[in-house]
């Protein structure tokens, strides 16, 4: 294919198809179209006089009536000797900014315009400005001689560089007129007649040669009356069609399938017409929408006339637009007489149009050599394209910009099936355009970087799909079968595989940037990577469920609060973290409404559940008999047994259907934040080898010391200092064994008729241990065990008539477990983590209260008292704080002080509004953890707050945790956003992976 071919033939060779389309002017707001005449192998512009009539003068058709058309972009060069008047005719026809003079940047560069000396520099001046105008999109305009063919090639090769059309308007003006112009010039009055005879010979000798120079238009203006007469009139590009807003239904790659076309249309509300013989020869939509076609509609299918004759049929009335695709411009060359090798499906259109008429197969000629590469829509927020186009390209006219648009762009290298590696350019993409292309087959069709890909392999056995836009809704249909075998398989197996792209180790691997919405681009390090890779490849669940992990999150400021107050510091110490720093930390950064929720006693858990297991594997593309996932805050599953989530998610799934969300959020899915309960669930190993440990080693020590130091007391030895400070580590090992106790109980069968199981454990000794371990496999001792541990537990009925009732309840072996979601994350189509946490606690309020109707329901008229049992959800408590009102503050510091004081972990203390920023731009904290005094005496040890200790502990820097928490925060954003908008699995993967590769930096774990 010649450049020619392949280039947007802007100076009106291309012919112009749908509505409102072609070279509109920007005068009186009408449009035209300018005509070619070919003379003698170049093209010059020829106009229409007023009366329809032209002149030839020297050989070249000219037009009386000069008006000059100037594509909106594009790189005017005025050529003509010195004293033609270029520079007058440039002040009246362009503005002041769009000219660049030579004689200036030779003053720019010597301070003498007419110093011939300074001209080399004086030209890199002018191209290097007239670059960046061209880049940046502006119409230039050069003012010099440009008399010889060498200062021209410099110039049309700028234009090529930036992908805009080189016109040339050329003054021809009697070397006479020049000469008396120059000579009324004081800075030109001794010029040789030379010089001017010099130009004019240059320019004759160069007006048969512009357009094999590369212009794309040339007006040739001779004499003075011509130029005077001359009108510039700036048109518009053909691909400029910004000024048509739609809406649009784009539609992917058709490739023959006439029949699943028409059932596309339908689905999209078009009406069918049909010709005489019952063809369909246009299609028009009731509310006026305009339908867009990306191209290859012929080629492998069993119809490509019908394709073509119904796409025609709606582009020439008005109601579509079309670019052209790869196997079009193939189609184009065959039917131009070129030779083309009858490959990749041509042969079988061929033997398709032979049985048209010859009328038939010329207006399909005619239409594809009209086709505009792309289409620049909706005010430059849509770019339509077949294989894709950069942002640099958008509204470009030039071969390459028809060739990558056509084709794409590949690396070079083939893969496993023979075919070319297509360049990812849409993972580079960052434009503001949405770009909505085909070519590239992929099983189904989603957003990546605002580009979305609509050839769904519909030939192949796939789909058509369609955007329709603005909305952004997809719309599709089956094929009816597999009209051709394709030579690689649309989809793999392998996580990813549904979405065309496999996750890739490179995506992962070494140091990695992750560009994100709220905190730009976020580094990994290869070494955090590589601790991600080790977690995430031999533990965590199946990454296509996976779509989210919760961020770390950083406590409040240290306290130097004492417990009574200011100056009561003594045997009790003080507190470590409180409230008022929270608060006064939150008013700092400007936010003044906040809300305090109630920190579980148990793990974190992500929950993914979906509607049924259709919706599980439409959109997350599992296996059948997966709903839907339960994982920790690294990715893990909760439970060995994947029918215990199952158990789980049935009931979350009915409980949010019984709450009506599914139909309220129009959603398939939600994905939940939550807490699970009780902490014992997951951390066996950390009881058993470290809390148990150490209780079960005081409750060995202590008594014996005890006894020996009260009984040398009563021999009358004096050892009371001492024996007050073994009776106080004694407390404290004992308040450290309560404190971890809270947050473990029994589990399955029988939990709530366990009242006095873990109280045999009298030290917390090697009973708390086997216990620890008897609560994963559920209905073993507990640790700490009793219905006071949970909730609303007292009097229900035990041993197996309450295993009998829990399992028609949904729960099976789940009795004592507690689920507490605070926050849905994302449903399908966007994500939720923008919602005041107050809409979101009271949308989950909804799925809790839900439950009491579930399990009655579902435990049955036989269920008897079953129904009353503590159910699976938890409610989260929470109180709003005013940070600027005393009296608010006051009262979320005693809420948090009674909750505490009961055993409670503590609070999170949250902006009421999501996605807070300071004044300064930068995000505020999600949300600080206020943890209870007793609590952090896991954390610290059981003699944290004697006074010497929590003098040292309160030298804490949380600087590094503080940042930590909102990268990872940012990255979970940005995940849900990716997962939201529907892109692909390794888009998502990406930023989920650099939230666990995050968590592999060092610093305090007590943190």
């Amino acid at each position: 294919m010649t450049d020619v071919d392949r280039s947007e033939q802007a100076d009106g060779t291309q012919r112009v198809h749908g509505p409102q389309q072609g070279s509109g002017t920007h005068e009186g707001g009408t449009q035209q179209e300018v005509g070619t005449q070919q003379v003698g192998g170049t093209q010059q512009e020829g106009g229409a006089r007023g009366d329809g009539s032209q002149q030839e003068r020297g050989g070249v058709l000219e037009t009386a009536l000069r008006t000059l058309p100037v594509p909106d972009l594009s790189l005017v060069v005025l050529v003509g000797a010195t004293g033609s008047g270029k520079s007058t005719f440039a002040a009246q026809h362009f503005k002041p900014t769009e000219v660049l003079s030579s004689d200036f940047c030779r003053g720019l560069v010597s301070d003498d315009e007419n110093d011939q000396s300074a001209s080399g520099d004086a030209f890199d001046v002018l191209h290097f400005i007239a670059g960046k105008r061209l880049a940046a999109g502006r119409l230039t305009v050069v003012d010099a001689t440009n008399v010889q063919s060498e200062a021209r090639a410099q110039l049309v090769r700028l234009a090529r560089e930036h992908d805009v059309l080189p016109v040339a308007i050329v003054l021809d003006v009697p070397e006479q007129v020049c000469a008396e112009r120059n000579a009324t010039r004081a800075d030109r009055a001794g010029l040789p007649r030379r010089v001017i005879q010099r130009h004019q010979r240059e320019l004759r000798r160069s007006l048969r040669h512009l357009e094999r120079e590369g212009f794309r238009k040339v007006h040739v203006l001779r004499g003075q009356e011509e130029v005077a007469a001359a009108r510039v009139v700036t048109e518009r590009r053909f691909n400029d069609l910004r000024h048509l807003t739609g809406p649009f239904d784009i539609i992917g790659d058709i490739h023959g399938c006439r029949s699943e076309l028409e059932t596309l249309l339908g689905r999209l509300g078009y009406g069918l017409v049909r010709d005489a013989l019952g063809r369909s020869v246009d299609a028009v939509h009731p509310e006026g929408r305009t339908a867009v076609f990306v191209g290859d509609l012929v080629d492998r299918g069993p119809d490509s006339p019908g394709v073509l004759r119904l796409v025609m049929g709606m582009v020439g009335a008005g109601h579509a637009l079309c670019v052209p695709g790869n196997h079009e411009n193939k189609l184009g060359r065959y039917l131009k007489g070129r030779k083309v090798q009858p490959t990749h499906g041509l042969a079988e259109t061929i033997e398709q149009l032979d049985k048209e008429d010859e009328a038939f197969r010329a207006e399909v000629g005619a239409f594809i050599q009209g086709l505009v590469s792309h289409y620049v829509l909706d005010g430059g927020g849509l770019v339509v394209c077949h294989a894709g186009l950069p942002e640099k390209y958008h509204g470009r006219t030039s071969g390459r910009v028809r060739s990558f648009a056509l084709y794409g762009d590949t690396t070079g290298e083939t893969d496993e099936f023979g075919l070319p590696v297509r360049y990812p350019w849409a993972e580079d993409y960052r434009g503001r355009a949405a770009v909505v292309y085909g070519h590239t087959p992929t099983p189904r069709a989603g957003w990546l970087n605002n580009t979305i890909c609509l050839d769904t392999g519909c030939v192949f056995g796939g789909a058509m799909t369609a955007l329709r836009w603005p909305e952004r809704e997809l719309v599709d249909v089956p094929a009816e079968r597999v009209w051709y075998e394709p030579t690689k398989p649309l989809a793999t197996e392998a996580p990813g595989g549904a979405d065309g792209r496999p996750l890739d180790l490179n995506d992962v691997a070494g140091r990695r940037i992750v560009e994100t919405r709220h905190m730009g681009r976020l580094a990994v390090r290869e070494e955090n990577a590589a601790a991600a890779l080790e977690v995430m490849s031999r533990f965590a669940i199946d990454p296509r469920l996976l779509p989210y992990l919760p961020p770390t999150m950083a406590p409040c400021a240290t306290s130097t609060e004492e417990v009574g107050g200011e100056g009561a510091e003594g045997a009790e110490g003080g507190y470590l973290e409180h409230p008022a720093e929270a608060f006064a930390g939150y008013r700092a950064d400007g936010v003044r409404e906040v809300v305090c929720e109630e920190k579980h006693m148990g793990s974190r858990a992500v929950v993914l559940v979906c509607r049924d297991e259709t919706a599980a594997a439409e959109r997350f593309g599992v296996p059948k008999g997966v709903s839907g996932a339960l994982y920790t805050r690294t990715g893990r599953p909760f439970f060995d047994d994947p029918e215990t989530a199952e158990r789980i998610l049935r009931r979350v799934r009915a409980c949010v259907e019984e709450a009506g969300l599914w139909a309220e959020l129009e959603t398939d899915w939600l994905l939940l934040d939550a807490e699970l309960m009780p902490w014992s669930l997951k951390a066996t190993g950390l009881l058993r080898k470290q809390y148990a440990a150490v209780g079960a080693a005081s409750g060995a020590a202590f008594p014996g010391v005890l006894g020996a130091l009260e009984a040398a007391a009563a021999r009358g030895v004096e050892v009371a200092p001492l024996l007050g400070r073994q009776r106080d580590r004694a407390a404290d090992a004992a308040a450290f064994t309560a404190a971890y106790r809270r947050y473990c109980w029994r589990v399955g069968p029988g939990a709530a008729d366990a009242s006095g199981a873990g109280q045999a454990a009298d030290g917390a000794g090697s009973g708390a241990v086997n216990g620890a371990d008897a609560l994963v496999h559920s209905g073993g001792a507990g640790i700490p065990g009793g219905s006071a541990e949970v909730p609303g537990s007292a009097g229900i009925p035990g041993g197996a008539a309450a295993s009998e009732a829990a399992a028609r309840a949904g729960l099976g072996e789940l009795d004592g477990v507690r689920l507490a979601p605070f926050q849905i994350l994302a449903v399908q189509g966007r994500s939720l983590a923008g919602l005041p946490h107050t809409e979101q606690l009271a949308l989950i309020d909804r799925v809790i209260a839900a439950e009491g109707a579930v399990a009655s329901r579902d435990a049955g008229p036989a269920g008897g008292g079953a129904v009353d049992r503590p159910g699976l959800l938890a409610t989260t408590r929470r109180i709003a704080v005013d940070t600027e009102d005393e009296a608010s503050v006051a009262a979320g510091i005693r809420w948090w002080l009674e909750l505490t004081g009961a055993g409670g972990e503590g609070m999170v203390v949250k902006p009421l509004q999501a996605l807070v920023r300071r004044g300064d731009g930068r995000l505020v904290q999600p949300g600080v953890k206020c943890r209870g005094r007793e609590y952090l005496r896991i954390i610290y040890g059981p003699e944290y707050t004697r006074p010497e200790n929590l003098r040292r502990l309160r030298v804490r820097h949380l600087g590094h945790k503080r940042s930590l928490a909102l990268r990872e925060y940012a990255l979970g954003l940005e995940a849900l956003d990716r997962l939201a908008e529907g892109e692909p699995l390794w888009r998502v993967h990406e930023a989920v992976f650099g939230v666990l590769a995050l968590e592999s930096e060092p610093v305090d774990p007590r943190l």
